[in-house]
């Protein structure tokens, strides 16, 4: 069972911004920005490949009215959900970050990693 799984449950506590049948909004415990939030599906897809499209509705009403309570809607903020290992995904459970607060940044993205490195990351359970 992933940690996200273990928070819809109750079983780790999360400081909610905001949840619904479907969807639950959190904020982060190692923020990137000044507002840092994870929005996750109550229903388990890996990643963004796995989602029905049809699910997105839901999702992007959702997130939105996460930005307008955070009041990011005015200034603006950023939206990722990293796929599989080159994307940087940690967890296997879909979830988008909302970070905002500040004007973001876009740093260096590659990171300088040889193959052997690569394929022992893809060995480790992406």
């Amino acid at each position: 069972m992933s940690v996200f799984e273990k928070i819809i449950k109750g079983e780790i506590p999360c400081n909610k911004v905001l949840e619904n049948n479907d969807f639950l909004a959190f904020h982060d415990i190692a923020p990137k920005a000044p507002v840092h939030v994870l929005v996750i599906p109550k229903k388990f897809a890996k990643d963004f490949q796995e989602l029905n499209p049809n699910e997105m509705v839901g999702f992007t009403a959702f997130i939105q009215e996460v930005t307008k309570i955070l009041g990011l809607d005015k200034n603006g903020y950023r939206i990722i959900s990293n796929v599989g290992i080159d994307g940087g995904q940690e967890i296997p459970y879909l979830h988008f970050h909302i970070l905002g607060g500040t004007k973001l940044r876009w740093d260096n993205l590659a990171q300088n990693i040889s193959d052997a490195q690569r394929l022992e990351d893809v060995k480790k359970g992406m």
